[in-house]
Formats: structure tokens, sequence, C-alpha cells
């Protein structure tokens, strides 16, 4: 029998290794449009690692529950880690050689670890009791703000580093030669200068993660959860060996994955879109980072807070506020483009994303365990990382069929949606449980 305390050390190392993650992977997403314009030579190249980023966490998030459920939630944070800290690796390459696809793999490298890392609120989340769970969840989910406030600040430190060690692309050849080099032939020329700042301080950051996890993260979390199996919520759970179709048609794991599905696709259609909405009304690159900086802070900032509410007023009540505050964003965002409307919007935006996504993930915690946890988990992950990358492909050509008005509106429908489902399928759970 493991006391709270063995659980609250378990939650700061993972909160720790999470945060400087975090902060490495955000300091090369400041620049990887940067580097992928410059090394593939075109616009439409400056995207496509953010795109391979979300597909790849998409196709690895499924198999990193198989792995965490298999050989232990240790293990499995661990190879996120190691995963990172090779794509890191790779980024680095690539950058020197000037090689655009090995910056596409090195992008694949970072999604398959954001898989992994992000499965750890369902880790926190069970090695603690059922009323203390949310809570936990969104210290764990609050990791978050540190990379976005230090990320972003971690660029020019580790510039400076780069160039210390001479590491900097200028004019001139490549500064590591490399068989790889020549078969994959550069696509783009060197002679413009781009830092490898942020990919050096993510290859430490990286192996960091991976030690704090490795060295410290014991006991097994999966050994400490097993204590906290409730009888009251184990009498509504599957038998383990239930198959994954099996799983999905409980209402309240249907309820769990379309909250985060839904809130995320709202999200993502409305983020990816407003930089630019900003741009043609002629908004400097400042009013922008000041929006993006009040999304995040809506996103993060508050998920200890989160976390308290959805404990204190259930599930399912925060589900509905979530859609409410999601709904109040896509109105008030495009009704002008002064910075009042547009911080208030994209700040709801984040915060309703934010009830969500706790909500729906303490949800998750709550109605499975063991092996079957991790795997409906990890599927879930694959499917909020697939509809998000869809939403992010979907969100210019709404733009470009209606304006942020369209845009706004087809986030408003899918947040009224959330509402209708929430309501669904709590009649259907409460059918299903005995008089």
């Amino acid at each position: 029998m493991y006391s709270l305390r063995v659980s609250h050390r378990l939650l700061a190392t993972m909160f720790v290794a999470q945060s400087l993650f975090s902060a490495a992977q955000i300091s090369i997403i400041t620049l990887h449009s940067i580097a992928a314009g410059i090394l593939g030579g075109s616009d439409a190249a400056a995207g496509l690692p953010t795109t391979v980023v979300t597909f790849a966490h998409s196709i690895m998030a499924y198999f990193m529950g198989i792995i965490m459920g298999r050989y232990g939630r240790r293990m499995g944070l661990c190879t996120a880690y190691a995963l990172g800290f090779a794509g890191a690796v790779l980024g680095l390459i690539a950058v020197l050689n000037g090689i655009f696809p090995l910056l596409l793999i090195s992008s694949v490298g970072m999604g398959m670890a954001r898989a992994g890392t992000q499965m750890s609120r369902f880790v926190v989340g069970e090695i603690f009791p059922i009323d203390k769970r949310a809570q936990m969840i969104g210290r764990i989910v609050f990791a978050g703000t540190i990379g976005a406030i230090f990320g972003p600040g971690l660029v020019e430190p580790s510039s400076q580093l780069a160039k210390s060690l001479s590491l900097d692309i200028v004019a001139g050849p490549p500064l590591i030669e490399l068989p790889l080099a020549q078969i994959l032939q550069p696509v783009a020329s060197t002679a413009q200068e781009l830092t490898t700042g942020p990919w050096v301080i993510a290859c430490f950051l990286s192996g960091i993660s991976f030690m704090i996890t490795f060295f410290l993260l014991r006991p097994e979390p999966a050994v400490v959860a097993r204590q906290y199996s409730e009888p009251l919520i184990e009498a509504d759970k599957p038998k383990v060996g239930h198959r994954l179709g099996e799983l999905l048609r409980l209402p309240n794991v249907q309820l769990a994955i379309l909250s985060m599905v839904i809130c995320q696709t709202v999200m993502s259609i409305l983020m990816t879109i407003t930089p630019w909405h900003m741009h043609l009304a002629d908004h400097s690159n400042t009013m922008v980072s000041l929006v993006i900086a009040a999304h995040v802070l809506g996103m993060f900032g508050l998920s200890p807070l989160t976390g308290y509410l959805i404990d204190r007023y259930g599930r399912v009540t925060m589900m509905v506020i979530a859609a409410l505050v999601l709904v109040a964003s896509t109105i008030i965002s495009p009704l002008s483009t002064q910075m009042p409307y547009l911080v208030a919007g994209l700040f709801l935006l984040g915060l309703g994303w934010n009830f969500g996504y706790v909500a729906g993930s303490s949800m998750l915690a709550d109605a499975l365990s063991g092996a079957e946890r991790t795997r409906v988990a990890g599927f879930n992950d694959m499917l909020v990382a697939f509809c998000a990358g869809l939403g992010t492909l979907s969100s210019g050509a709404l733009f470009g069929l209606g304006g942020f008005l369209f845009v706004s509106a087809g986030g408003g429908v899918m947040a009224l949606a959330l509402l209708a489902l929430i309501r669904t399928l709590t009649l259907r759970q409460l059918a299903m449980k005995p008089a």
C-alpha cells in the first residue's frame, strides 16, 4: 500500500520532465516553419513540419498506449523522451547539412514523442483517488504553460550557445559532412543564416527528461494505480480482455473521447487561421503575439483551477460549460478585428478547450483501468491528433469560402453539437445503470 506522498512524488517527477520537454519542443516550433521555408525553398514547405508532427502524433498515439499497457508507464514515457531526443538530433543534422527531407524525418520523431508525453495525464490520473484525479490531471496539463513561457525564450540564448560551439549555418558548405547528405541531396542552399540553437537545446532537455524519468519515476505508476481502483467504479467497468470496439461502445468512454475530439478540433480550426486573419487586418506581429499569448494562457494557465472545479462539480457539468465557453468564443471572435474582441475570443477559445480536455481526460481515466485504460487512451489521443490535423488543414479552406465569420460559425456548430451529444450519452449511461 503506497501513501499519497508517493503519488505526489511521481507527479512532481513527471511534471519536471514534461515541463523541460515542452520547453524543448516549443523552442523548435518557434523556428520550425522558418527552417523549413529556407531548406525547402518555398512557402508551401514552411508548413510541412507542423503537419508531419501532427499526423505522426496521431499514428503513434495508439501504439504508445499499447507500450504503456504492456511494458509499464515508465518505459512508455522513456520511449517518448528517447524519440524526442532522436528527433532533435536528426533536426540538428538536417539544419547543419541543409537537408529538407531529414528535417521532415526529425518532425516524425517529434510527433511520436509528443504522442507519448501527452499520455502522462492518464498516468497521473490513475495514481490518485477519484476525488483528486481531475485536480492532478490539471496540474500535469499546466506543465504546458512552463513550455509556452520558457520555450520561445530559449531561442536567443540557445542561438548564442550554438554560435559559441560553431554550430550555426552561415554562408558556405555544410559544417558536418555525412554520407546521408549525399543520399538525400540537400534541396536548398545553406547560404542563408539559420540558427541551430533550438535543436541544440532540445537535445539537451530531451536527454534530461529521459534521465529524470528513467531514474526517478519509481515505483512503477501502474503498480501504484492498482490501489485506487474504487469498488463502485469497478462495478461499472468492463473486465480485462475486452476488445477495443467493446470498450468504445461504453457511453462514458464515448462522451470522454468526443469531448476531447470536438474541443481540440474547434480550437485548431480557429487558432490556426487567427494570425492570418489579423495580418489581413493590418495588425503587427506584436499584436498577433499578444493574442496568441492570451490564447495559451486560456489553454494552460488555469489548469489547476480547472481540475478543482471538475472534481467539485463533476465531469459532465464542466463539459457543458466547456461547450458554452467555446460557443461564446466563436461569437465574440468575429465581431470585430479590434484587439479587445480578438484577445477575449481567443482566451475563451483556450479556456473552453481546457475545460473540455481535462474533463474528458478525467472521465476516461474513471471509466477504465489497467491496460485497457492505456489502450483506449492511446486510441483517443490518436483520434484527437488526427482530427486536429484535419481542422488545421481545413481552416484555410473555410476562411477562403467565407472569411473568419465562416470559420467561427463552423466552430460554433461543432460546440453546439457537443452539447447535444452530452445530453444523449448521459441519458444512455443512466439507462445502462441498474435501479
